[in-house]
């Protein structure tokens, strides 16, 4: 049960009537058979139209596999065997730009670079092409200029089922692997190519064409691309975000790359005081701890509880205490995820690892581990309470291991 697809010779048209000759589902949802469409059904690359039938918002459109049928994905019951169709023109028209916009991006990219298109994607959010090899970032603003110069020059595209003597003398730039006839897109003494989507009829509706970003990927490159309309919208966004920028630097636009280079700088230095401070301090703290240490096994014990402390911090802390000859610290943080550090002296034989894993029982967690003079684990919540529990096990592992 065939559907005739009108927007092969019409994409501009979006009112219709049709005549309903099948009521079907797609997945769970109800779906219907039209005798003619303007619905565009996705493939190519290209996404459906949406739109209503008879008021019924159409949310999806696809061709049926076995028998080529454009199934309308409705959100409800379409009643009645005559139905009113209505197009989004907002939606049609920017694909229809952008479909166009890619025959001629793609077309740029073949004359000054060689390179084939081999891939399109087009969605609310991102606009594609990937190329079949890399182009340099001069070829790249070549190609943008000679597109943008076939949209200044407003050239006419045709959209069309050539004979088979016709389409033999066609160069087309990409022959699709498709069974029955081709339909042929061209743009006048630019391009022509095999496509099935809709399209403007001349290349000056396109407005703007605009390279985003170009990304490797493995053996071929994504260009992001913008026409038209989300063209204008994406250098309104940016052009409000630059002014921004440099309202907040004091600065204009133009010296906007120095001006952030002299924050970097600035946040180096100051990076770079800030850790000689905090190594300062720590260095200060381990002394204060390690002055007051319990020495009653013949060595220095700290135990030290810290609440919602970074645990690279007290690890360095750690390191320090431990630099000391005769030294054994055992450390805990509270927290949603508390942390346990059972490390010593090399001079001392104490194994940490056990002494760790005796307190981090405590807690009735088993994630932890490391070498004999140093050991680190937790991942559990513990209150200040708990972290003093699990550091009394601890030292009592300690004493245990003094022989």
């Amino acid at each position: 049960m065939t559907t005739t697809r009108l927007y092969y010779a019409d994409s501009y048209t979006t009112t219709f009537d049709a005549h309903l000759i099948e009521r079907a589902t797609y997945g769970n949802a109800p779906a219907v058979v039209l005798d003619r469409t303007y619905f565009y059904p996705t493939s190519g690359g290209q996404p459906h139209d949406t739109g209503a039938l008879n008021d019924v918002p159409v949310v999806d459109v696809v061709i049926r596999p076995d028998d080529g049928a454009v199934l309308h994905v409705v959100a409800g019951e379409v009643s009645g065997e005559t139905v009113s169709g209505q197009i989004d023109w907002t939606r049609r028209f920017d694909h229809m730009r952008h479909h166009t916009g890619q025959h001629i991006l793609s077309q740029a990219f073949v004359r000054l670079a060689r390179a084939e298109t081999v891939g399109f994607h087009l969605s609310p959010d991102s606009v594609t092409i990937d190329l079949s090899r890399a182009v340099k970032p001069a070829t790249i603003d070549a190609a943008e200029d000679l597109a943008n110069q076939v949209v200044a020059e407003n050239r006419p595209v045709r959209a069309w089922f050539p004979t088979a003597d016709e389409l033999s003398s066609l160069q087309l730039r990409k022959v699709p692997e498709v069974d029955g006839k081709l339909r042929i897109v061209a743009i006048n003494d630019f391009d022509v190519t095999a496509c099935g989507g809709t399209h403007v009829a001349h290349t000056g509706e396109v407005g703007v064409i605009k390279v985003l970003r170009v990304d490797r990927r493995g053996d071929t490159v994504r260009v992001e691309f913008r026409c038209g309309a989300r063209a204008l919208l994406d250098y309104r966004q940016k052009n409000a975000l630059m002014n921004q920028l440099a309202a907040e630097l004091t600065t204009g636009i133009e010296d906007i790359p120095a001006a952030l280079q002299r924050l970097r700088d600035e946040n180096k230095a100051l990076r770079r005081d800030l850790r000689a401070l905090q190594s300062t301090m720590i260095e200060y703290e381990a002394g204060s701890l390690w002055q007051a240490a319990d020495r009653a096994g013949g060595y220095a014990l700290i135990a030290q509880v810290f609440e919602h402390d970074d645990a690279g911090r007290v690890r360095q802390l750690v390191q320090d205490l431990i630099a000391r000859p005769g030294t054994i610290a055992v450390c805990g943080i509270a927290g949603e995820k508390a942390q346990f550090i059972a490390a010593r002296s090399d001079d001392l034989p104490h194994d940490m690892v056990a002494v760790l894993k005796r307190g981090l029982a405590v807690w009735g967690v088993d994630r932890g581990g490391g070498r004999p003079s140093f050991a680190q684990g937790g991942g559990a919540a513990a209150t200040p309470d708990d972290v003093r529990a699990a550091l009394a096990a601890a030292i009592e592992a300690i004493r245990l291991q003094d022989g």
